[in-house]
């Protein structure tokens, strides 16, 4: 009975092979990757898939419009393709124009057009540029024949403003400038071309008469040349400082005026001008000093001007026009000559001269132009000597170092320069006699 029994057992349950038992976790891993049943509590989602990983849509990755809600134009994830080849696979593809690409034709014939009118409008700037130069150079060459001269001298009281005046109808420096008093030692010539016109501009040294009617003998070797020569101008300036006149009247002016106005001249006109008006603080007070001349005969016009500044220039400059005769030229009208640029250069530095030395030292200084050449880049070499008569002339001139003398060639050459339009090497040499 006991075998029957463990027979009946060993036919009910089949021979089991021999396994290797398994790890608890492999198991779990196994099994958790079968289909599993139906859960209620499991429902099925985007992220169930049957493909592997790469299929699988993580919504919290992206942010996706809700149902029958409007989409969220500033929070939704913008195309990433780049516009220019969209434009341009459209535009293959479909054959279309895109806006932009109408736009760049339309900019490309616009710009094309303008080249175009551009070309057209600088031909014809071009070619009437070339008739006025054509016409210019014609109105510019003056016919000998049709050319008027007039000479001026002016004359007048030391520090009456006759440099300024010069300077400022010429239209550059020609003459030194200085609140000093006889800033002018010899006579300086400036030159004004103006329509068929040329006026020529002599300023004198200071003129004045002491109580006898003659000259003072500090003054007598500057000026005998400017008296010698009075008579020799077609027109003659006789200039005075209103303005110190009024305040502080000085016979030997006043001499000089009437002298000069005392009876007309047959062959010259006379003029007389009251400078500085710009410094009178009462107009009504230049009454004063017209009605004190007014009756002398020998002055054809009178004018109130200022000669540093322009007032009533423009007036005075018609009248002499009006005075010109007809003649040839003096003077080159585009060209400053060789004699007038050496006759400035000396000016120049002269004027800075007396701007940093004072007393009577720059009267006493012997001005030389000593050498005048220009170089084969255009530039001018300058060279002046300024001769002392004594060691302590020669030591105040020079200055600690050479400071003073550096100043004035300093400040003078930069002034040639501005009125040469070149390259000035000045050279200033003090030496003593």
């Amino acid at each position: 009975m006991k075998a029957l029994r463990a027979l009946r057992t060993l036919a009910t349950f089949p021979p089991k092979p021999y396994r290797t038992p398994l790890h608890p976790t492999f198991l779990l891993q196994f099994y958790s990757a079968q289909p599993q049943e139906d859960d209620n509590a499991h429902s099925r989602t985007f992220s169930d898939s049957e493909n592997g990983s790469d299929s699988v849509f993580d919504s919290d990755h992206y942010t996706l419009p809700t149902i029958n809600s409007e989409p969220n134009t500033e929070t939704a994830q913008q195309p990433t393709w780049d516009e220019k080849y969209r434009e341009k696979a459209d535009q293959l593809i479909f054959g279309k124009e895109t806006q932009k690409g109408k736009l760049r034709i339309l900019e490309k014939e616009e710009e094309r057009r303008r080249r175009v009118l551009a070309k057209v409008l600088l031909e014809a700037a071009l070619q009437a540029a070339d008739d006025e130069v054509g016409e210019e150079d014609e109105e510019a060459v003056v016919k000998e024949e049709d050319q008027k001269s007039l000479s001026v001298g002016i004359i007048g009281a030391p520090n009456a403003g006759k440099s300024a005046l010069t300077n400022y109808m010429v239209g550059t420096k020609v003459a030194a400038v200085s609140r000093k008093t006889n800033t002018t030692t010899h006579e300086v010539l400036g030159v004004m071309t103006k329509e068929n016109t040329q006026i020529c501009f002599f300023d004198t040294p200071g003129l004045m008469l002491n109580k006898s009617g003659h000259l003072h003998k500090d003054m007598k070797v500057r000026v005998e040349s400017a008296w010698s020569s009075v008579n020799l101008y077609d027109a003659l300036i006789v200039i005075f400082d209103v303005h110190r006149h009024l305040t502080r009247p000085d016979i030997r002016v006043t001499r000089l005026i009437q002298r000069m106005g005392a009876q007309p001249h047959p062959k010259q006109k006379r003029i007389l001008c009251m400078n500085k008006v710009d410094l009178v603080e009462k107009k009504k007070d230049l009454l004063k000093a017209a009605e004190q001349f007014k009756d002398l005969p020998g002055f054809e016009r009178y004018f109130m001007i200022s000669g540093l500044k322009g007032f009533g220039v423009k007036g005075l400059t018609q009248y002499l026009m009006e005075q010109a005769v007809k003649r040839p030229w003096d003077e080159d009208p585009f060209a400053m000559s060789e004699e007038v640029m050496k006759n400035i250069s000396l000016e120049v530095v002269r004027e800075r001269l007396l701007d940093h030395v004072h007393q009577e030292i720059p009267y006493n200084i012997e001005h030389r132009l000593m050498d005048w050449k220009e170089l084969r880049d255009g530039s001018l070499r300058i060279e002046q000597h300024l001769i002392t008569h004594k060691p302590s002339q020669r030591k105040i001139l020079v200055g600690k170092k050479g400071s003073k003398i550096g100043r004035i060639g300093i400040e003078a050459n930069e002034e040639l320069r501005s009125i040469f339009k070149r390259e000035v090497h000045l050279i200033l040499q003090v030496r003593l006699k």
